[in-house]
């Protein structure tokens, strides 16, 4: 699925199933809540805390989808084209660092 698709899959999901999309307050609210999920699972499983028992049957793919999900809602009621901004920060990014991390010690 392209990012496009999954802006408009997203959107005919919300109108048919969703029935609304909820504001962006709660939205912005809803994707903090959504990545403190995934920061849970990653903190418990691949870093120095233990992990629950309730915690270890949790699916990172699944909640890490739940974020991009609450992500294309914003960028959806935004009028934000993920596509197009995506490929303007790779953009950006490959300009500014194009040898910044190369010439990072850190990084050898």
């Amino acid at each position: 699925m392209t990012i496009e698709n999954a802006q408009k899959t997203v959107d005919q999901w919300i109108k048919t199933i969703g029935v609304r999309y909820f504001n962006e307050l709660t939205n912005m609210a809803m994707l903090t809540e959504e990545v403190g999920e995934v920061a849970r699972i990653i903190a418990r499983r691949y870093g120095e805390q233990s992990e629950k028992e309730s915690d270890k049957n949790k699916d990172l793919g699944d909640e890490m989808a739940d974020v991009l999900f609450v992500l294309i809602c914003l960028a959806n009621q935004t009028g934000v084209n993920l596509t197009e901004a995506l490929q303007k920060n790779l953009d950006k990014k490959t300009k500014r660092d194009a040898i910044r991390h190369l010439e990072n010690e850190k990084l050898k």
